[in-house]
């Protein structure tokens, strides 16, 4: 299985930079239909747990609601940038987004006619408000937008922040708008469960039970009536349940990974079943904990990084759900060819044992019975994990610990807990090693901010960071990334993310292992509208912001 971060970090291009971006509700929901009819299941593999609480907050990203991906239904954004395609922006609950030249501004124009699920008229003052309560709860700050002031500005309402926004569009554009006129009684917007969800969405909730989620169209939704009448969410509790689902056409519509997606999925249903792996700037990686043996060597991660087999992973653990990773800086092609430093241009990953031994040999390893033993005289041992039932996950860390044991002679292990365990885990450092996604955008600075940015180990809270997993700490690094999100032409940023693709090659913070595309799995035989490879207006991911841009596009089959 493949999760990704609920807020998802796209940046536009620059030729857009100051470009006002306008946009009425037909571009957003041309699939609109004069009446709603019939019903799409809509389905995850982690568990009935998740069912066991409902929890419509959408600030809350394990609740329910965003763990399903209903949530995306309920309520809406100013703007949905888009991660393949063009990148092209789509005013949604706003009419009009500008940002200024350095992007430390935005001014929105809200959208007029709109109305909340309760019939309450949807205004600037809710955008204020939802901007507000980010800006004075940092914990509800999951893009790190580092707000300074937010007004309204006759029609309009400006945002200004401390920082550029360049490469932080899609945080800014896709924060989840709630109404004031209910928000504001809510103690502690942290915590609560918001079980009487009021949206600007299409939808409403008609049923929640431990058995599912259903979803039921409005009637006065701003973008037109919805084309599907319900919206059934299920969980099941693994991938292979929820690939039986797919296969029977008792789910419509998910967000897993497929052995052998051809055989398992496509070809139980040729003219209808599609899976579709968007290509995104976003690799998976070995996020390894640099503040503790073994990983905290920058030889045994040198190391570990020249024994990979890349190959193997592509074909076994991904089934070529996407191409093999190739290129020394982590960066995927060939959508990123164009970010890719010249002197690294035709560097390609080689499985070079010996040179790896070298490499431990001259920081002081030594061997033991075909052992391998560290500088202090200590065995190198270490865990990798992931969650139990992610199936490609899981297959590439045991993957990985083949190839180093047989190999180098470490003991690499392998633990799959529950997903709880292991987000926690992840969080508070309280592993060795995991494979793990990084953030996607228009450009690289999302992979190199998410392992390399030591801005995260200053803000943890409680413990617990947000992103840079492996507590990598190096202040050059940090410095780059900041230099690259606040440059104000292309040149200053290439010259900082060329040095940022020189310290990833040289000290290794993480271990780049695999391309990373968002997969979505869904069938045509009763709507069809769908994104696609030939049609990339939106991923297909049920559980991103644009999964009700996917959903307005949508015809019922046969029109």
């Amino acid at each position: 299985m493949r999760l990704r971060k609920t807020l998802v970090t796209v940046s536009a291009i620059a030729a857009i930079s100051a470009l006002a971006l306008t946009g009425c509700a037909s571009n957003g929901s041309s699939g609109a239909t004069s009446s709603s009819g019939g019903s799409l299941t809509v389905a995850k593999p982690d568990g009935a747990a998740i069912l066991a609480t409902q929890i419509n907050n959408p600030f809350i990203t394990t609740g329910s609601g965003m763990s399903l991906g209903y949530d995306r239904m309920l309520y809406e954004p100013l703007a949905i940038v888009n991660p393949v395609g063009k990148n092209e922006t789509t005013p949604w609950l706003a009419s009009k987004v500008k940002w200024n030249s350095d992007y430390t501004q935005l001014t929105v124009t809200p959208r007029a006619n709109v109305k909340w699920s309760d019939g309450k008229p949807f205004t600037a003052d809710d955008i204020v408000f939802t901007y507000n309560l980010i800006k004075s709860t940092p914990a509800l700050d999951l893009g790190g937008l580092k707000l300074t002031d937010v007004k309204k500005d006759g029609d309009n309402v400006v945002l200004n922040f401390s920082e550029s926004k360049f490469v932080k569009q899609g945080d800014v554009l896709q924060v989840a708008i709630v109404p004031e006129h209910q928000w504001q009684s809510i103690a502690d917007p942290t915590k609560d469960a918001v079980k009487n969800a009021v949206g600007t969405g299409p939808y409403t909730i008609k049923t929640f039970s431990s058995q599912g989620v259903v979803l039921k169209a409005r009637s006065d939704y701003w973008g037109g009536k919805p084309p599907v009448a319900e919206l059934k969410y299920l969980e099941y509790n693994d991938n292979t349940g929820l690939l039986r689902a797919l296969q029977s056409g008792e789910t419509d519509w998910a967000q897993i990974f497929i052995t052998d997606y051809q055989k398992n999925y496509v070809d139980k249903d040729p003219k209808h079943n599609v899976f579709w792996g968007a290509n995104v700037l976003s690799p998976d990686m070995i996020v390894v904990n640099t503040t503790k043996a073994p990983f905290n060597n920058v030889a045994f991660r040198k190391a570990v990084n020249m024994v990979i087999d890349r190959k193997a992973h592509a074909e076994k653990a991904r089934s070529n759900a996407g191409p093999e990773l190739t290129n020394v800086t982590g960066i995927p092609q060939p959508t990123g060819d164009q970010y890719i430093a010249p002197e690294y241009k035709d560097q390609t990953f080689k499985i070079d044992v010996d040179g790896a031994k070298k490499v431990l040999t001259d920081a002081g390893y030594t061997w033991k019975d075909g052992a391998l033993i560290d500088p202090s005289g200590s065995p190198v041992s270490f865990t990798l994990q992931d969650p139990q039932g992610w199936n490609d996950y899981v297959t590439g860390i045991q993957l990985v610990a083949t190839q180093i044991k047989s190999t180098l002679g470490a003991d690499a292990k392998v633990a799959t807990p529950d997903a709880d365990t292991w987000f926690a885990n992840v969080a508070s450092g309280s592993f060795d090693a995991v494979l793990h996604w990084t953030g996607s955008g228009s450009n690289p600075w999302h992979i190199y901010d998410d392992v390399m940015n030591s801005s995260y180990i200053d803000q943890a809270a409680d413990g617990k960071v947000s992103d840079n997993f492996g507590r990598y700490n190096n202040p050059e690094a940090t410095a780059l990334l900041k230099e690259y999100a606040q440059a104000s032409d292309d040149a200053s940023r290439t010259a900082a993310l060329n040095k940022l693709q020189k310290i990833f090659v040289e000290d290794v913070p993480a271990i780049p292992i695999g391309t990373h595309p968002q997969l979505a799995e869904y069938d045509t035989r009763k709507f069809t509208g769908w994104p696609s490879e030939s049609n990339q207006y939106a991923t297909a991911d049920p559980t991103q912001p644009s999964a009700v841009q996917v959903i307005m596009n949508l015809k019922p089959a046969g029109k």
